[in-house]
């Protein structure tokens, strides 16, 4: 594969993405090289773009971007079974140390060893080509799209939201945001059985989607006064919801989904904002409002396949915007100003 080039999407500094050949990489014990087809642009991979880094995760040296991706095997390394060259599969970017007690205990999204793509130093895969474990990677059924293999990393991250929520027959759910995330969350929630489902945001494009996605109420937010917005939840389902997913990290909106939630219900916070927010601590402590925390998502991508593969969930109109590997520039900026109604923009990388 000397004569093959490996143009790759590299983060220089802060500001500075750039596209370059890279070295085609050779898969080691275990692991599988895969020519990439569909990568996703997350809003943290325009995070690092614009900022240079997430809280203590710092832009130190050039790096790839890319974590919500798919690809074809085209080499297998030693040990590896499970996988032959031609299988099409879903990457999961954060493989972890699989000794800790994280890992033992099925919680590895903890494990402080994690190597996750496109967190700094680690490289993404945003790319021609890639190596990756291949206990991590997962087999796409002949129906299952590349492009919707690509969207497992999000979903999962709705996924586990849920799972962390309680979410289950007859739920009322509130999700606060309909970004990516938020409208996962929502197709997720309505899948485990959610019957009544009401979201916000700040955009009425994202929120008329919503109501395409199953949405009963899709309510515009325009005050940052968290109870006045619980007060148009509460009105709009008819009672307060048993949980709320606060997917955009934004202190109103974080402060809404405690007014909102029901007396001995379940706060789960996605959205990574600023580090500290005031919100009212009193008003969930006392009517024992349990706020939860989730980080990316564990045991979450056979779920979410299957929710794919069968039907459950259709994340096809997530996808708004295509472009080449040799338009990631475009793409970004599509991405990061949200231009033509941008939510989802997909990465082709082969040629």
């Amino acid at each position: 594969m000397a004569d093959v080039e490996n143009l790759s999407a590299v983060l220089k500094k802060k500001g500075e993405l750039v596209l370059e050949n890279t070295p085609i990489p050779s898969p080691g014990k275990n692991e599988v090289q895969l020519k990439m087809a569909a990568v996703g642009i997350c809003g943290s991979d325009v995070h690092y773009l614009v900022n240079g880094r997430i809280g203590d995760f710092i832009v130190k040296a050039p790096m790839i971007l890319g974590h919500e991706s798919s690809g074809i095997v085209s080499a297998v390394g030693e040990g590896v079974t499970d996988l032959k060259v031609g299988d099409r599969v879903a990457i999961e970017p954060g493989v972890p140390c699989r000794m800790c007690s994280f890992c033992k205990g099925g919680r590895y999204n903890l494990c402080p060893d994690v190597i996750f793509c496109a967190t700094p130093p680690v490289d993404g895969s945003l790319r021609r080509y890639y190596c990756h474990a291949a206990d991590f990677c997962y087999k796409l059924p002949d129906h299952v799209s590349l492009e919707e293999g690509a969207l497992l990393e999000p979903l999962s991250v709705g996924v586990h939201a849920c799972h962390r929520a309680g979410v289950q027959l007859g739920s009322s759910v509130l999700v606060l945001g309909a970004g990516p995330i938020g409208l996962l969350s929502l197709l997720t929630a309505k899948a485990m059985g959610a019957t009544h489902i009401a979201i916000t945001d700040l955009d009425r494009g994202r929120l008329d989607l919503a109501v395409k996605l199953g949405a009963n109420h899709a309510l515009k937010v325009d005050t940052r006064d968290g109870e006045e917005m619980a007060r148009r939840v509460e009105e709009a389902l008819g009672c307060k919801p048993d949980i709320s997913i606060e997917c955009s990290g934004a202190e109103p909106s974080i402060q809404t989904g405690i007014y909102a939630t029901k007396s001995g219900g379940v706060l789960v916070l996605v959205g990574l904002g600023p580090p500290s927010v005031n919100v009212p601590m009193v008003s969930a402590a006392v009517r024992e409002v349990d706020i939860r925390g989730i980080f990316r998502y564990a045991n979450c991508y056979p779920l979410a396949l299957e929710m794919i593969a069968s039907g459950k969930v259709d994340a096809k109109p997530l996808i708004t915007h295509h472009f080449p590997l040799e338009k990631t520039l475009e793409a970004f900026e599509t991405s990061r100003t949200g231009a033509g109604g941008a939510i989802k923009v997909m990465i082709h990388c082969d040629q």
